[in-house]
């Protein structure tokens, strides 16, 4: 009995100090990862997420990490110190800034996209013009915050346009993003609302009412830029690289975006 009470303590001790070593191991595995942040406009959320899949699977050692938001709050943010290795942009006038501030270096414009006016899927109002979101059968009108919301600004310069931004004042709804444009709009919480026709095609609980014409608001342009303070700067030049290649881009078309030109 005794001899079978040591061979017990053997086997623990053997079984312990088994475990014991894969413990640094397997942190000595995750710390091999390099972690890439990549702070991005929230309507790029969907392609970004399954190019980060391909991308991970030809590159075991990085560690892609997302930051999703308005691309005006994401500008401040990299201007007040946050980390974050690349940024890309729903529009020019962020870039611009950080570029003119000295905090991003490499840039440059990758994608188009649209905007569009969206309605709940089982909405019967037909609209020809931005101008009959005036009518009585509009309660409620979602926008992303113009001040930081690239989406916003182009619904915002779109009404002007049209003489029905100070009109609207009542009815406006206001988002801190494009997606939560969308998720009013989605919820019942807005009767119509403008997002980007990539965010309309995400959703089968909306539908496509208007497609805004461009000539009433700035070029939407999606521009992708370097961090200048990134501490990783091969690995984040090397995805910076990657997106513009053609299995990132048909990615990116596939949700709807169109290339720069």
């Amino acid at each position: 009995m005794e001899m079978f009470k040591k061979l017990g303590v053997v086997v623990l001790a053997v079984l312990l100090a088994v475990a014991l070593s894969a413990v640094p191991e397997k942190q000595v595995e995750a710390a091999k990862k390099t972690e890439i942040i990549i702070s991005a406009a929230a309507s790029l959320q969907d392609s970004l997420d399954k190019i980060a899949v391909l991308y991970e699977k030809q590159h075991p050692d990085i560690d892609l990490v997302f930051n999703y938001g308005a691309s005006g709050t994401l500008q401040k943010q990299i201007e007040q110190g946050a980390p974050a290795d690349l940024f890309f942009s729903a529009g020019d006038k962020q870039m611009k800034a950080l570029v003119d501030g000295g905090l991003v270096s490499d840039n440059t414009e990758l994608l188009k996209n649209q905007l569009v006016l969206v309605v709940p899927s089982d909405s019967k109002t037909s609209i020809t013009t931005i101008t009959q979101l005036t009518d009585k059968s509009f309660k409620k009108v979602a926008v992303g915050q113009p001040e930081s919301v690239p989406a916003g600004q182009y619904a915002q310069q779109s009404l002007t346009a049209k003489n029905v931004w100070d009109t609207l004042q009542s009815k406006l709804v206001f988002a801190k993003d494009v997606r939560q444009v969308l998720s009013y709009v989605e919820t019942g919480n807005a009767d119509a609302g403008f997002v980007y026709k990539t965010d309309a095609l995400t959703s089968n609980k909306v539908k496509i009412a208007l497609t805004v014409g461009a000539h009433v608001h700035k070029a939407i342009n999606y521009p992708i830029g370097l961090v200048k303070e990134s501490k990783h700067q091969a690995e984040a030049k090397a995805f910076y690289s990657y997106v513009q290649t053609k299995s990132a881009n048909d990615v990116f078309t596939s949700y709807g975006f169109k290339l720069a030109d």
